[in-house]
């Protein structure tokens, strides 16, 4: 290894926080987000338990300790409303059936065991809370037709003119069904522009949201529900006709889809007597600010940066999670089974390799304690979605990234393992062994 590499090593070990069992191992790391009205919490995967275990961890203590009341996911707003509705007591169901809207592939990012721990840890802290209790949301946009029909549904229960205009307004998004195809034929011309109609109807609800009052699960958010929905339709519309268009940037357009979202929740629920602080949980490349990353050089910005840019500096804390090896639960392409993946050692010109090399099995390092010549240059860095390609590992997952412009603080696992899915199949349970690993690059 370079000398050079030497010295960022030893810099790193010395302003790492190593973390094992004890509660105040985070202690520094909950004081360093005081006062940030939105938390970021990535991960580096959209599989590995330990992430979702310490985001859990981290979260819990953000609604104790410090009164954030939102937990912010990168999941579609209807299939979330419903673990909403279970976390602040407005259903009863059983809590493995209040996931029961999460049927999109990946199911495994949201229907796991983790996930059910802090959601079930969120009904008991809210139990007669009222206005205080802490609600769980989603602010992605593929859920195009689900949000669509949610909007009429609840205007046909408060106001069925207002119904009848909206069932107008979604007509032309019903001749297929299916989003892509959808989008397909939008950008050829082969059916009419719903894009003007559906954003009519969101500006319309936005236009009209009645005052709120009461600080409870009130006429207000369910309102909000149905605003919130109209805007999604209003932007995968757009997001699914610029996917078949040489214009449109779709990664730009959801990024800026989840950025509005986080910021509409935070006014609604100041405008309801609540804080309005918010804990976000998506990928490291979705919250980590992509000026600082190959993206940004792209001319791609994502929420991470849009949040720091709409809300200040001051008002967001990031902190990106990573890990050098272990294994994760992930497809090997678009719609196929969850399986128990093996990930390979981290690349010897990575950020996470120059992590592992501390020894530490676990730690939280802020990052602006780490000289600006070790924490500031660019190496690359993995990401890993809801598909790991191993044999062409370089090119699908890794991007070149300045790790101290693009977090606040970096939590590092060095071996993770997967996270469960509730649904468990004989492919997930054949574990991947090392000794698969492919050999091209």
């Amino acid at each position: 290894m370079p000398k050079d590499d030497d010295r960022a090593v030893q810099a790193l070990a010395e302003n790492a926080r190593p973390l094992g069992s004890a509660p105040s191992d985070l202690d520094g790391l909950l004081a360093a987000v005081e006062g940030a009205d939105f938390v970021l919490l990535g991960e580096a995967t959209h599989g590995t338990h330990e992430f979702y275990q310490l985001r859990c961890t981290i979260t819990r203590r953000l609604v104790e300790e410090q009164g954030f009341d939102a937990v912010a996911v990168e999941a579609d707003w209807p299939d979330a409303q419903r673990l909403n509705r279970f976390v602040r007591g407005i259903s009863e169901e059983h809590p493995r059936e209040a996931f029961s809207d999460f049927q999109r592939f990946p199911t495994w990012m949201w229907r796991n065991t983790d996930v059910l721990a802090l959601v079930e840890w969120m009904r008991g802290h809210n139990d007669g809370r009222g206005g205080a209790a802490v609600g769980f949301y989603g602010i992605d946009l593929y859920s195009l037709y689900r949000s669509a029909e949610a909007v009429t549904e609840y205007l046909a229960r408060s106001d069925p003119e207002a119904a009848e205009r909206a069932r107008r307004a979604y007509a032309c998004l019903d001749h297929v069904r299916e989003p892509q195809e959808y989008g397909f034929e939008a950008a050829r011309g082969m059916r009419p522009d719903c894009g003007e109609a559906v954003r009519g109807l969101f500006e319309r609800l936005e236009q009209e949201r009645p005052h709120a009052t009461g600080t409870g699960w009130s006429a207000a958010d369910e309102y909000f529900h149905a605003e919130m929905n109209a805007r999604l339709v209003a932007n995968a519309e757009r997001y699914y006709r610029s996917m078949y268009s040489r214009r449109g940037n779709t990664w730009n357009l959801r990024d800026e889809h989840m950025t509005d979202t986080v910021l509409a929740l935070r006014d609604h629920l100041r405008a309801t007597g609540r804080r309005g602080r918010v804990v976000v949980w998506a990928h490291n490349s979705h919250l980590g600010d992509a000026r600082a990353t190959e993206m940004g050089r792209q001319g791609e910005w994502n929420v991470g940066q849009l949040l720091r840019e709409r809300a200040g500096t001051a008002a967001v804390y990031s902190v990106g999670f990573t890990t050098h090896t272990g294994h994760v639960t992930a497809a090997e392409d678009w719609g196929e089974p969850a399986l128990h993946r093996w990930v390979r050692p981290s690349r010897p010109d990575s950020w996470e390799h120059l992590l592992h090399r501390t020894g530490l099995p676990a730690f939280w390092l802020p990052t602006a304690k780490v000289p600006a010549e070790v924490i500031g240059e660019e190496r690359l860095e993995r990401a890993i979605g809801v598909i790991y390609r191993p044999d062409t590992e370089r090119q699908s997952h890794y991007f070149g990234a300045s790790l101290g412009r693009q977090f606040d603080s970096i939590i590092h696992v060095d071996e993770t393992t997967a996270v469960e899915p509730f649904d468990i199949t004989e492919h997930w349970e054949q574990r991947e062994a090392p000794e698969t690993w492919p050999t091209g690059l």
